[in-house]
């Protein structure tokens, strides 16, 4: 999977938790938890569907690395890579 379908797959799955969310708007490199005003339920509720939209283990102590859209990208796309060796 590529860095564009990974990053669309991602934003739709914002989407399903933030559905207010502007696509357009969404900045790649900011918090999302802030841009999106996500608590801790939201933010979880978006780890579980990430995982299962793409079958990766993401880990509690992982978290802390899903902080932005680009961080979320390269995490999965890091994960993907793993899986697939």
């Amino acid at each position: 999977m590529n860095d564009k379908a990974v990053r669309e797959t991602v934003v739709r799955l914002l989407g399903e938790i933030a559905p207010e969310l502007d696509p357009a708007e969404l900045k790649p490199g900011v918090n999302l938890r802030d841009q999106l005003d996500l608590d801790s339920m939201d933010f979880l509720n978006f780890v579980i569907a990430m995982h299962k939209e793409f079958g990766v283990e993401i880990p509690e102590a992982d978290y802390r690395k899903l902080l932005s859209l680009d961080d979320c990208v390269a995490y999965l796309q890091a994960a993907l890579r793993a899986t697939a060796k």
